[in-house]
C-alpha cells in the first residue's frame, strides 16, 4: 500500500533538504512558492536564492529524491528566482533595491566597466531584476558599452528621472545628461549631489541587484556613494601585473575603511589564448589571486583577453550577449553568478542574525 501524500508530508520532506550554498532547509528559507498535491503526483515550484545557481543540479537531485522517498510517483519540479535582500533601508526611489554591489579598482584601464556591464547583463539575462549605475562622473562609459545614448524622458518637475534600459538592465549615467565631449569640471559638493540624485531620484523600481560601476581611485565619488546608500559588498577588478595590483590594493583598503564587505577579486585580461592553444600571459601571472589571498577574500575569477570583448564594448553589445559561448563570456557569466550567490548568502546570514538577536 502506497503512502498517502499531503502538503504536510511534502513540506516535511523538504524540511530535510538543505540549500547547499546556505546550509538551511527550503522550508526554513520560505522557498516553497507553489505546491499542489494530487494523489501521488506533486507539482512544486521552489525559489532559488540567486540566478545561474551553481548547485542547481544538486538541488534538483536532492529534492526529487526526498519527494520520491515521501511517496511521490510523478514530480513536476520548477524553479523561480527568489533573491533575498540585505535588509538595509535605502532612501527615496532606491527603496526597492534589495542589494547594491560596487565594482571598483584602484586605477583606470583595467576593465572595471567591462566587468560591470557584463555582470549586469548576465544577471538580467538569467532573470534577475538589475540596475546599473555608472558613478564615474568624469569618464562615463556605460552609455557607449550598453548602446544607449539618451534617457527615455527628461527629468520631471521634481527632478525625478526614468532610467534608460538595455538588455533588461536599467541604467543611469551622467553620460545621458551631457554632451559626449563635455568635460565635467566639478568639485566635491557637486559630485556628491549628482551621486545622491542618481541613487535616490532615479525610478529604479524593484531591483534584486544594483550594480555600481565605480570610478578609478579612492576619492570623493567613492565616499559620497558610501554615505548615500548602504553597499551590500564590493568587488575589486585588477590586471595580473604588479603595478595594477598595487593600485587595486588601495581600492580594497578603501572598502575596508568604508566598512563595506569585500566580496572578492576579479582578474581581467588574465591571458591571451593563441591559435595553437597555448596561453600568453601578456600582463604577468597570479596578481589577482595574490591580492585575494592578501586580503583573505575569494578569488572570484579570471577573464581572458578576447577581441570580442573590446568590440562588444565599442558596439554597445556586451560579450555575454553578443558571443555568450566565448571563453570570456563564460568566465564573466560565472563571475556574475558567483557575485550574485555571495550577495544572497550574505543577505540571508544577516537576516538570520537579526532574527536571532530579536528572539534572544
Amino acid at each position: 500500500m502506497s503512502k498517502e501524500i499531503t502538503n504536510e508530508t511534502v513540506l516535511a520532506a523538504l524540511a530535510k533538504v538543505k540549500e547547499p550554498a546556505v546550509q538551511k532547509d527550503f522550508v526554513l528559507l520560505n522557498a516553497v512558492q507553489k505546491l499542489d498535491v494530487k494523489g501521488d503526483s506533486v507539482s512544486l515550484t521552489l525559489g532559488l536564492v540567486s540566478p545561474h545557481h551553481p548547485f542547481l543540479a544538486e538541488i534538483e537531485k536532492d529534492v526529487r529524491k526526498a519527494l520520491e522517498k515521501a511517496g511521490a510517483k510523478k514530480i513536476d519540479l520548477q524553479f523561480a528566482l527568489q533573491v533575498p535582500g540585505d535588509g538595509r533601508p535605502r532612501a527615496g526611489s532606491a527603496a526597492g533595491v534589495k542589494n547594491t554591489v560596487a565594482i571598483a579598482s584602484g586605477k583606470g584601464g583595467v576593465g572595471k566597466s567591462t566587468v560591470s556591464v557584463n555582470v549586469a547583463a548576465a544577471l538580467a539575462k538569467a532573470g534577475a531584476r538589475v540596475g546599473l549605475l555608472d558613478s564615474d562622473v568624469y569618464g562615463p562609459n556605460v552609455p557607449t558599452m550598453m548602446g544607449v545614448k539618451h534617457l527615455p524622458a527628461p527629468p520631471d518637475a521634481s527632478g525625478h528621472l526614468l532610467p534608460a534600459e538595455a538588455y533588461g538592465v536599467k541604467m543611469m549615467s551622467i553620460g545621458f545628461l551631457v554632451k559626449p565631449e563635455q568635460a565635467m569640471v566639478w568639485r566635491g559638493p557637486m559630485l556628491h549631489n549628482a551621486i545622491r540624485q542618481f541613487i535616490n531620484d532615479v525610478e529604479w523600481g524593484e531591483l534584486d541587484y544594483l550594480i555600481v560601476d565605480m570610478p578609478p581611485g579612492t576619492g570623493d565619488v567613492q565616499l559620497s556613494l558610501a554615505q548615500t546608500t548602504p553597499l551590500s559588498g564590493g568587488v575589486i577588478v585588477t590586471l595580473p601585473q604588479q603595478v595594477s595590483t598595487d593600485d587595486a590594493r588601495r581600492g580594497a583598503e578603501m572598502f575596508r575603511q568604508l566598512r563595506v564587505p569585500l566580496m572578492g577579486v576579479v582578474e581581467n585580461m588574465s591571458y591571451l589564448e593563441l591559435p595553437d592553444g597555448k596561453r600568453m600571459e601578456v600582463f604577468g601571472k597570479g596578481g589577482g589571486e595574490a591580492l585575494a589571498n592578501e586580503f583573505g577574500v575569494p578569488f572570484i575569477g579570471a577573464v581572458p583577453m578576447e577581441p570580442q570583448v573590446r568590440a562588444g564594448g565599442d558596439s554597445g553589445k556586451p560579450i555575454v550577449i553578443s558571443h555568450p559561448d566565448s571563453p570570456a563570456a563564460r568566465a564573466l557569466t560565472e563571475i556574475a553568478a558567483d557575485i550574485a550567490l555571495r550577495t544572497s548568502v550574505a543577505a540571508l546570514a544577516a537576516q538570520i542574525q537579526a532574527f536571532s538577536i530579536k528572539i534572544e
